[in-house]
């Protein structure tokens, strides 16, 4: 973790490492793809380094967003050989460090430990299951945990589903914001970092090392 942390040249608050989540086939010319490489374009100029699973589509356009902005780039891969449904990793995608896991769920869980933030974009079942976890380590990890955002105003008639027809508290109503445009990210990030820098962090030492992973 501190190895991977030397990157970020915004040392002084919490949040270091953005982790982008969405779809793999959507096509450079995709309003998604453009978008999500003008955010982590403006993060990359901000001094935060962007991280993501090393396939096209979101991720693809996450790294050379991030490229563009002049900021680091690390991609965390596993090679499906066994799994014909995932997109692998990419060779449009070049990072500045790939960390290679052995298969899907360990590679899901590295980018949820290697992000301080987690950016969701329009996607499929993947994004769905990143969603999910996501969400349910905030509830876990409640009060330490790491905040997530949203992008797209769709996500507004989701939550709403769900608030409407599951077992969904208002702590974890709170653990994430919706973004509905490009511009609205950085303040939200900001908002995040004022939030987590209030936060009670006495006893953090004593965490074991697997639960500090997934907490801020």
């Amino acid at each position: 973790m501190d190895e991977f942390k030397k990157y970020s040249n915004n040392n002084d608050v919490a949040i270091k490492n953005i982790a982008f989540f969405g779809d793999a086939d959507i096509a450079e010319s995709d309003e998604v793809y453009m978008q999500a490489f003008k955010v982590a374009e403006i993060l990359a100029k901000e001094g935060y380094v962007v991280v993501d699973g090393g396939g096209p589509g979101v991720m693809e356009a996450a790294t050379n967003g991030a490229k563009n902005g002049g900021g680091k780039t690390v991609t965390v891969t596993f090679d499906p050989q066994n799994a014909p449904g995932f997109e692998g990793k990419y060779i449009g995608n070049v990072p500045d460090e790939e960390i290679v896991t052995t298969n899907y769920i360990e590679r899901m869980f590295k980018l949820m430990e290697y992000g301080d933030v987690f950016i969701l974009f329009k996607g499929g079942t993947g994004t769905i299951s990143e969603f999910g976890t996501a969400w349910v380590l905030a509830k876990l990890y409640y009060g330490h945990h790491k905040p997530f955002i949203l992008f797209g105003g769709y996500w507004a008639e989701i939550i709403d589903v769900f608030r409407k027809n599951m077992y969904i508290d208002n702590k974890e109503l709170s653990v994430f914001e919706i973004a509905n445009r490009v511009e609205d990210v950085l303040p939200i990030i900001k908002k995040f970092e004022k939030q987590i820098a209030a936060r009670n962090h006495e006893g953090d030492e004593d965490m074991n090392k697997y639960d500090k992973a997934f907490q801020i």
